[in-house]
């Protein structure tokens, strides 16, 4: 299963018909498919790495947020202890699986009596067997057959079950806040989850901090850390204490993005170089790009301050911009904008192209108003 395309109305501040579409449009070179792209059916590619950019409180997480329900929905069949609202979420989802495109569209509401869950209401799925001949019209109407569903749903679980049929990480939203001494707990509930052995965490610890050798849980509040060739027992809170935020938020994001390229599941990152040094961002980007690593066909989804990080990509069309004036609206590089490839993407930002350079003059008035 590969998710294609997303559109969403009355999702939080976004504007209605607020689209994403994770299908390859430009020309697709011989380089763009060993490093840029990721075939899962005969002409139809999607991105390896997907980015969205744009000014603060310009939408980025929203987007992002969107696509983590959406996830939600395909590999739990279930929204529910979300941070954010989906009373009246008018949802479309696209996707891909086995031979077939899928459209599924729903209507959420809240509900008292379920607590935080979704209600969904006025299902329908449809499908269509794909052929390489038809990718222009990959989302027309034309072709698309509605799937009789036979049997009945709680009303929190999604008609979506009956196709996937099982439970399945499909993506794992990772969020720029951090979770304190939580991160602890929830980095050994990884490598259980997804069978990654020890040897790979110590690898990962030592890419932040050179001085730990080995960290071990003894229980859900206590390790035992190897530090500068000592053991060291050490409480949950002594541990967030001792290592930089840095190092805490970075062991967790890395073990995730193992856990997403070994099962080939994607990986969402808001905010991704938060506490990151630039060079550790572009290693997870060289990961998901590269195919002996990459094997199974995972994506890497994250927003970004970091206009840099763009000149890593070959391609415009895999470059989302949010911007926010009464309403999130979101565009495309390759697109909605006439930028030659062959230009600095970053050269491009700062030269405020697609008008989400920080206000100057408002900086300017704030210093004015502290010389008073």
């Amino acid at each position: 299963m590969k998710l294609l395309h997303v559109r969403a109305n009355h999702f939080k501040n976004c504007s209605n018909g607020f689209e994403i579409d994770f299908v390859a449009r430009s020309k697709k070179t011989a380089e763009d498919k060993e490093y840029e792209l990721q075939q899962i059916a005969d002409g139809l590619y999607v991105y390896n790495t997907i980015a969205f950019v744009g000014k603060n409180a310009s939408g980025k997480t929203s987007a992002v947020e969107l696509l983590d329900a959406c996830f939600s929905i395909l590999g739990e069949f279930r929204m529910e202890a979300k941070p954010y609202n989906y009373d009246q979420l008018e949802l479309l989802i696209d996707f891909y699986y086995e031979d077939y495109i899928y459209r599924y569209e729903t209507t959420l509401r809240n509900s008292d009596s379920i607590g935080s869950k979704a209600v969904f209401t006025a299902q329908r799925i449809q499908r269509k067997r794909y052929y390489k001949s038809n990718i222009k019209e990959l989302y027309s109407v034309e072709g698309f057959l509605d799937v009789e569903i036979s049997g009945e749903l709680p009303e929190d679980t999604s008609d979506i079950f009956f196709i996937l049929k099982k439970k399945q990480v499909r993506a794992i939203y990772f969020d720029s806040f951090g979770k304190g001494t939580d991160t602890y707990r929830l980095l050994f509930a990884f490598l259980k989850d997804f069978n990654i052995p020890d040897r790979i965490l110590s690898k990962v610890i030592t890419i932040f901090d050179e001085n730990i050798s080995d960290l071990q849980k003894l229980d859900d509040h206590n390790y035992k850390m190897s530090f500068g060739g000592m053991e060291r027992l050490v409480s949950d809170k002594e541990l967030l204490y001792h290592l930089s935020s840095g190092t805490t938020k970075g062991m967790l994001l890395y073990i995730l993005v193992v856990a997403s390229i070994q099962n080939g599941f994607d990986l969402i990152v808001d905010e991704i170089e938060n506490h990151f040094h630039k060079t550790l961002v572009e290693n997870m980007l060289s990961l998901y790009k590269d195919k002996s690593v990459n094997k199974k066909n995972a994506t890497l989804i994250f927003t970004t301050h970091y206009c840099e990080l763009l000149d890593l990509f070959n391609r415009q069309d895999n470059i989302f911009i949010t911007k926010a004036d009464e309403k999130v609206q979101l565009t495309n590089m390759y697109s909605d904008y006439a930028v030659r490839p062959e230009l600095l993407k970053s050269r491009q930002f700062y030269n405020n192209v697609f008008q989400t350079a920080v206000n100057y003059e408002e900086l300017m008035c704030l210093k004015k108003e502290l010389k008073k």
